[in-house]
C-alpha cells in the first residue's frame, strides 16, 4: 500500500513538471508575439494603422488587445481567427500562420497577455545568416517581402534575395527608421534593438552566407 502511494505521488510530480515545461516557456510580446501579427496581418488593405480593416490595428499592443481576453484564448477573437475559426485570418489569399506561431499566441494569452519586452538576454555575438538573421526576416518581414507579395520589389525569404543590391541598399536605413528611407516594419515600431544590432553586424561583416 505504501509503495502504491509513493508511486502515485511520483506520477503526479512528473505530470506537474511536464505541464510546467509545456505551458510556461519564455514568450515575450515584443520579441515573439508582435512580429507574428506585423508579418502576417498588417499588409496594405489589412489590419495596419491606416486601413484598420474590421476596426483592428494590429501594429501595436493596444490594438492587438482589442481582440484578446487575457488568460482566455478560446474567448479571444484574434486567437480564434488565426487558428482557423470563422471569421478566420489571414484570408485564403494569404498563407496561414504556422502551428508554432498559433501556439505562441495561445501561450502568451494564457500567461496573461502582458506587454513584455527584453525577456531574454541579447546575444551580441550571434549574427550568422542561417541562425540569427534569417529567423528575424521570417518573423518580421516575409509577410510583406515574399515572392507573391514583394513590397518595394524586395524579397527576404532566402539568402540570394536578401542580399540583392536593392535589398541591401535599403536594409539598414529602413530598419533604423532613418530619414530618407521607408521605415520598416512599415506599419509598426522599430525592430527590437537586439535584432537591429545583429543585422548591422552581419552587414558590416560583408553579409556572409553562414
Amino acid at each position: 500500500m505504501k509503495r502504491s502511494v509513493i508511486l502515485f505521488v511520483l506520477c503526479l510530480l512528473l505530470l506537474t513538471t511536464c505541464r510546467k515545461d509545456v505551458y510556461n516557456p519564455d514568450v515575450c510580446f515584443n520579441e515573439n508575439i508582435l512580429p507574428i501579427f506585423i508579418s502576417n496581418c498588417t499588409m496594405s488593405g489589412c489590419h495596419n494603422s491606416i486601413d484598420k480593416e474590421e476596426g483592428y490595428d494590429l501594429t501595436n499592443y493596444d490594438g492587438i488587445m482589442q481582440g484578446i481576453s487575457p488568460k482566455h484564448p478560446l474567448t479571444s477573437t484574434l486567437y480564434n481567427a488565426i487558428r482557423g475559426k470563422n471569421p478566420y485570418m489571414p484570408p485564403n489569399s494569404n498563407p496561414k500562420l504556422s502551428s508554432k506561431d498559433v501556439a505562441y499566441v495561445k501561450i502568451w494569452i494564457e500567461m496573461g497577455a502582458q506587454n513584455t519586452s527584453n525577456c531574454n538576454e541579447c546575444d551580441t555575438s550571434s549574427f550568422s545568416f542561417n541562425n540569427r538573421i534569417q529567423p528575424v526576416f521570417q518573423s518580421w518581414c516575409v509577410g510583406c517581402h515574399n515572392s507573391s507579395n514583394a513590397g518595394g520589389s524586395v524579397i527576404l525569404t532566402d539568402y540570394a534575395n536578401a542580399t540583392s543590391t536593392k535589398a541591401l541598399d535599403k536594409m539598414l536605413g529602413s530598419i533604423k527608421h532613418l530619414q530618407g528611407y521607408y521605415a520598416m516594419p512599415k506599419s509598426g515600431s522599430q525592430l527590437p534593438p537586439c535584432e537591429i544590432n545583429a543585422i548591422e553586424k552581419w552587414l558590416n561583416q560583408g553579409h556572409p552566407n553562414n
